[in-house]
C-alpha cells in the first residue's frame, strides 16, 4: 500500500476527514480507519480498537463509525458539496462499513451550516447540568433529527420510565464495577491529560455525583477523595433505537445518533452517554421491554444545559488514513 499526494479534491477530502475524527466513541477509542482513492473515502472498522469486554461484538464501535460518516456528510453539505454514501458496499469485506464519494454541489441550507459548525463544538459533558428544562420545541427537534436518519428517539418524560431506566443503569453499573476485566479495560483507556491522542483524560471524567443522585455516571479516573457534586434533579434522558440490530442497522443508528448530538449542540444543549444499560445484554433487553418492545436500543443520552466541557484529543486524520493511487489494486 502506497501513500501518494491527494488529487484535486484534496481540500474537500481534508474537510471530510477532519470532521470524521471528531465523532464520539466508547472510551474515546476512535475505532475507525479511512482509505482514500480519488474523491472516494472508504470507512473501515478498526478491529484492534474495539473494546474486548464492553463491546464484544463491535456494536458501539459501528455506531461510532456511523457518527463519523454523518460528520463527513454534514461537513461537506455545510461547505456546499454533496456526498453519496453506500453502506456495507462489499460483503467480502465485513469491516468496510461505508463508501463516501463527493458527488457535486449542494445547495446549503441554514441547518446544514449549523450542523457543520457544531461538529467542532460537540463534547461529551460528564459534569452536572442545570435544572433549566429543555423546551418542548427543542425536544421535538431532537426527535425529528433521529427520524431523519431512520431511527427513533424516545424521550423518557414520564417519571416511572425515568425511574425504571435509572434502576437499570444502577444495576448495570454495579455488575460492571464487580467485573475485574471491565474495570481493567476502563483503566487502560483512562489517561493523564495531554499524554495520548485517545482515551478519556482525567479532566473529562467529571465529579462524583452525590449519593442520592438519580443517574449513575461512569467513572473515568474520578478520585474517591474528591468532593461529590449535586447533579440535575430531573434530567432529560433519551433512548435512541434502530429498527434492526444488524451491522447495517447499527451504522445507520450511528448517523442518527450524531445528527441528534449535533442538533442538541446547535440548541445550546450538553450531552453525555449513559452506556451501561446497553452494554449488558440483560439490561438492554429490559430496556427494550421498557420501550414497548419496538426497536433495538442503541444508546442512552443524558441531555441538558451545562457549562462548557473540555475537548478530548483525537488522532490526526493523517494517522488513520491511507491514500491509494487510483490505479492501485485494492485488497
Amino acid at each position: 500500500m502506497t501513500t501518494i499526494p491527494l488529487p484535486a479534491t484534496n481540500d474537500l477530502i481534508r474537510v471530510a476527514l477532519d470532521a470524521a475524527i471528531r465523532a464520539p466513541s466508547p472510551h474515546n477509542t476512535q475505532p475507525w480507519r479511512f482509505e482514500v482513492t480519488g474523491d472516494r473515502i472508504d470507512v473501515l472498522l478498526d478491529r484492534e480498537r474495539v473494546l474486548a469486554v464492553a463491546d464484544r461484538d463491535g456494536r458501539e464501535a459501528r455506531l461510532s463509525c456511523g457518527a463519523a460518516i454523518f460528520n463527513m456528510r454534514a461537513a461537506l453539505s455545510g461547505n456546499g458539496h454533496a456526498a453519496a454514501v453506500t453502506l456495507l458496499p462489499d460483503r467480502r469485506r465485513a469491516d468496510l462499513l461505508a463508501t463516501l464519494s463527493i458527488s457535486g454541489t449542494h445547495r446549503t441550507t441554514p441547518e446544514d451550516q449549523a450542523l457543520a459548525r457544531a461538529i467542532g463544538f460537540r463534547r461529551s459533558n460528564r459534569r452536572p447540568f442545570t435544572d433549566r428544562p429543555v423546551p418542548v420545541g427543542t425536544r421535538q427537534a431532537l426527535v425529528r433529527a433521529a427520524a431523519a436518519e431512520g431511527a427513533e428517539l424516545v424521550l423518557l418524560e414520564r417519571p416511572g420510565d425515568l425511574d425504571a431506566l435509572a434502576a437499570l443503569l444502577r444495576h448495570a453499573e454495579h455488575l460492571q464495577s464487580e467485573d475485574p476485566a471491565f474495570q481493567a479495560e476502563v483503566r487502560r483507556w483512562t489517561v493523564e491529560d495531554g499524554v495520548r491522542d485517545d482515551g478519556v483524560p482525567l479532566s473529562a471524567g467529571g465529579p462524583r455525583p452525590e449519593p442520592d443522585s438519580l443517574l449513575t455516571l461512569r467513572h473515568y479516573g474520578v478520585r474517591e477523595s474528591g468532593p461529590a457534586r449535586p447533579f440535575e434533579r430531573t434530567p432529560l434522558v433519551a433512548v435512541l433505537s434502530s429498527h434492526t440490530d444488524t451491522s447495517l442497522g447499527q451504522v445507520r443508528a450511528g448517523q442518527a445518533m450524531q445528527r441528534v448530538l449535533l442538533t442538541a449542540t446547535t440548541a445550546g444543549l450538553s450531552a453525555s452517554f449513559l452506556s451501561q444499560p446497553v452494554e449488558l445484554e440483560s439490561s438492554r433487553t429490559a430496556l427494550r421491554r421498557l420501550l414497548g418492545g419496538r426497536g433495538y436500543p442503541q444508546t442512552v443520552l443524558r441531555l441538558g444545559y451545562g457549562f462548557a466541557a473540555p475537548a478530548t484529543r483525537r488522532r490526526a486524520a493523517d494517522t488513520v488514513t491511507y491514500h491509494h493511487d487510483p490505479g492501485e489494486a485494492r485488497s
